[in-house]
């Protein structure tokens, strides 16, 4: 069952999302989709209609709709006789996903902008104050919205669109690996000298330091999946 605050949430994200959106099962998804991204949802959470019909403010076809979409987006699940779920990630998703993310992200730095550089240096900074006042999920949220205005240097709607879901999937992997300050706070700081690089004209130097970055975080993950099905199958 959704609590007040994701309830409070879902409603901030629905008024946000619905300049622009073809229909209201797209701004349903949207604001679920960005519920996972931050974190609110974790995997195995189940998603029940009756809990998310009122702060969508959709009928509950059109929730089954945005149901299916995220189910496509690998984000929810259908379990049979059971329910929606959160997915919960495979090894083989986090390969998928920083194979994705190294060749999109690490092109895209080549096509620095000044405002894809503000936006950079706005994640940057949020995810700095969060560190600053111990909120390490949302120094999560910055960490990806951080690679998502990577991203966004190339002006490219679909890929924009591509790195939602990425960052959707991205926390779902977050949640495996226990203490968020433990995971975050080194990455952290590697963000800001990636766009301090950036903002010194070198974008190849910060294009080695950012395919650094993506392989240990890949590293990393993977072995947190690792010892996670180890657990499991004893």
């Amino acid at each position: 069952m959704a609590s007040v605050d994701i309830v409070g949430r879902l409603t901030e994200l629905v008024r946000e999302r619905r300049q622009g959106r073809s229909s209201a099962a797209d701004v349903a998804a949207s604001a679920l989709r960005d519920l996972i991204m931050e974190g609110a949802l974790p995997p195995g959470s189940r998603v029940t209609e009756e809990a998310f019909m009122a702060p969508l403010e959709v009928s509950r076809n059109t929730l089954r709709e945005a149901f299916r979409l995220l189910t496509h987006e690998k984000l929810l699940v259908h379990k049979l006789n059971r329910g929606v779920f959160v997915r919960s990630l495979v090894r083989a998703d986090v390969r998928d996903l920083y194979r994705v993310r190294k060749v999109v992200e690490c092109a895209a730095l080549a096509q620095a902008t000044d405002a894809g550089i503000e936006r950079m240096t706005a994640a940057v900074e949020r995810g700095e104050r969060a560190a600053a006042e111990g909120r390490w999920v949302d120094v999560g949220t910055a960490n990806i919205r951080f690679h998502q205005a990577i991203v966004s240097l190339v002006g490219s709607p679909r890929l924009d669109e591509m790195m939602r879901q990425v960052g959707a999937e991205l926390r779902l992997g977050f949640h495996e690996m226990g203490d968020p300050r433990s995971f975050h706070e080194g990455y952290l700081r590697r963000n800001r000298e990636i766009l301090d690089r950036l903002k010194g004209g070198e974008p190849e130097r910060a294009e080695e330091l950012l395919r650094k970055y993506l392989d240990d975080a890949e590293s990393e993950m993977f072995a947190a999946f690792l010892a996670r099905d180890g657990k499991l199958a004893n």
